[in-house]
């Protein structure tokens, strides 16, 4: 356990530094989840790019918000769209 001031201080900052870090992932997970179910849906070509684009937005937010790795949101990116070209069949 911390027994100095500053190392208790740096406790409780992590603390909740971390419960809103889990909050910025789950957001994003969701937007991840809301696309791939208009995709399951077969939901009109509008709807898909609109939930594309949230979650593309959402996804780099939380590359600048250093939560995700950005090699890491480029990969996720780079899968849903190639899911979201299949979806509606051409090109974004």
């Amino acid at each position: 356990m911390a027994s100095h001031a500053s190392a208790k201080k740096s406790i409780r900052k992590s603390e909740k530094q971390r419960v809103v870090n889990l909050n910025r992932m789950n957001r994003i997970r969701t937007f991840i989840k809301k696309l791939e179910k208009a995709i399951a849906d077969k939901l009109e070509k509008e709807s898909i790019l609109r939930a594309f684009s949230e979650m593309q937005k959402e996804l780099l937010r939380g590359v600048s918000k250093r939560v995700v790795h950005k090699n890491a949101a480029a990969r996720k990116i780079s899968r849903m769209h190639h899911k979201v070209k299949v979806a509606i069949g051409d090109t974004i």
